[in-house]
């Protein structure tokens, strides 16, 4: 085998990893989600962009205002989970370019000066840094639940502002019991994979 990281590594990122749709009541911490920031922050992304922001959906009052914007299957998982975060992309986040890419400050204004490109460039990068999330979640021992089923337009109503996209919701914890629907099939490589 080819792959450096431990098999066991390997198994929790990504073979035994599942999206979970119940949680136990075991709370999840402060100090797990920076633990996960810390190292996930680490994750490439084109002109070393940040635009992904993440909103932490804890109290019981916040929770009261997201789960009515849940479809109608998402609402018990959502209301239940210990943790759940909205993940967004930051349409203005040219606006930290010059500090996160000192050799190259003016990329701001030459690549990223018209809105319609900043939100392109944002909801890819932000795409693939919430990748690195659910796999920065799943790194610290915790379960994923990422989810598209919810009303985009007006969760970005409720919690975010016209600067701001939603992705997706990731509910967060530890697993419950009958957490995951049976593992659905993958392509083969050679679907997936072809040499020029």
């Amino acid at each position: 085998m080819s792959i450096v990281l431990d098999p066991t590594a390997q198994d929790l990122l990504f073979r035994e990893a599942r999206t979970a749709n119940t949680f136990t009541d075991e709370p999840v911490t402060d100090e797990q989600i920076q633990a996960i920031y810390d190292l996930v922050k680490f994750g490439p992304t084109a002109f070393n962009q940040n635009p992904l922001r993440v909103v932490l959906v804890r109290s019981a009052e916040a929770r009261e205002r997201l789960v009515p914007h849940m479809w109608e299957g998402n609402q018990d998982k959502t209301g239940t989970a210990p943790l759940v975060a909205i993940l967004a992309a930051d349409n203005e986040f040219h606006e930290e370019l010059p500090s996160l890419l000192p050799h190259f400050p003016q990329a701001k204004d030459v690549f990223f000066a018209e809105r319609p490109v900043r939100e392109e460039a944002a909801s890819l990068n932000a795409a693939l840094q919430a990748a690195y999330f659910i796999v920065g979640v799943r790194a610290a021992g915790l379960a994923a639940g990422p989810m598209t089923g919810f009303d985009f337009s007006s969760v970005q109503k409720e919690f975010l502002d016209a600067d701001h996209t939603p992705l997706m919701i990731v509910n967060i914890g530890k697993p419950g019991e009958d957490a995951a629907f049976p593992r659905s099939p993958r392509l083969a490589y050679n679907d997936v994979v072809t040499t020029v």
